[in-house]
């Protein structure tokens, strides 16, 4: 007999994984990134690069999402 509490759980890391997953999927922008921040023009670390479509440093973007906008 499985526990209320494990199906329970078992459950929510289910959905918690799905969500996980849609968000991924969702549109992203693509294509060659910036080699610098548009807003403060500090480097844009390689690895973040990397990614594609970067157009700020994690300071800024931080701050972009938050609606600090500069």
């Amino acid at each position: 007999m499985v526990c209320p509490f494990d199906r329970a759980q078992a459950l929510e890391q289910r959905q918690r994984d799905q969500a996980i997953a849609a968000v991924l999927q969702q549109a992203r922008m693509t294509g060659p990134s910036l080699t610098h921040c548009e807003d403060c023009d500090g480097e844009i670390p390689e690895a973040r690069r990397a990614l594609g479509g970067m157009t700020r440093c994690v300071p800024c973007q931080s701050t972009f999402e938050k609606g600090g906008h500069r």
